[in-house]
């Protein structure tokens, strides 16, 4: 039994590890091409180097990081046309979600969706953006939950999640989150009267203005600002 135990909490200890990094990794608090030391690392979170080093190998599979036998693990991260290519898929599948949303919705999750669209909107108001950050993002988790595919709530999850230092950065200028709030609105009024087809174009199109927004703004200008969070 004790056996069992230490597994299961190296496990978990190596996850927790495995999380941190990626998400200093996702949020541009490592460069591309920097080092990620193990003991260094192991020294920050406080855990030895072995699930540091089952970690990294880890977000090698996922492309995040790459192992050069005898010299060390690099940060690859995300591309901008890793982050270009996951938006086009993104606003295929964000249809899709809402598509099935509309069909399956309950009424909970819509009062639940139309108290975040309001509180958006104040926060947007007073400028309280880290607020509408994290408003946008249980919008969104929550038509995941509605649409009925486990499969699709965890595909859509894990790309919003990539692209997360991306949204926090476009999240930030005014003239986005109005649009953003008024895009989720409109996606949510279309839910509630049951059009599907509707619902699926406006999720999809939604997607489309960020890319665009992106693009205006220039994506390399965007993943050049720094985060002013510590590494991890």
């Amino acid at each position: 039994m004790e056996n069992n135990n230490s597994s299961h909490d190296n496990y978990s200890l190596t996850g927790r590890t495995f999380n941190r990094i990626r998400e200093a990794i996702l949020l541009g608090q490592y460069e591309t091409n920097e080092e990620l030391k193990e003991v260094a690392i192991g020294k920050e979170l406080g855990v030895s180097r072995t699930p540091v080093r089952e970690a990294l190998r880890q977000l090698e599979l996922e492309g995040l990081v790459k192992i050069i036998p005898n010299k060390g693990a690099y940060v690859t991260g995300i591309s901008s046309k890793d982050i270009q290519d996951i938006y086009v898929i993104r606003s295929l599948l964000e249809g899709l979600c809402a598509k099935w949303t509309a069909k399956l919705i309950k009424k909970e999750q819509i009062s639940e969706l139309e108290e975040i669209v309001y509180l958006s909107k104040f926060h947007s108001s007073k400028g309280n953006f880290e607020q509408v950050f994290e408003l946008d993002n249980k919008f969104h988790e929550e038509l995941y939950n509605a649409c009925g595919s486990v499969i699709l709530k965890h595909t859509l999850s894990e790309y919003h999640h990539y692209l997360e230092r991306v949204r926090k950065i476009t999240l930030s200028r005014k003239e986005r989150v109005n649009a953003s709030i008024d895009e989720h609105e409109a996606i949510l009024n279309a839910i509630k009267s049951g059009d599907e087809a509707l619902a699926e174009k406006l999720a999809n199109m939604h997607m489309i203005h960020t890319i665009k927004n992106i693009s205006d703004k220039g994506l390399e200008n965007i993943l050049s600002e720094k985060p002013d969070d510590s590494k991890i």
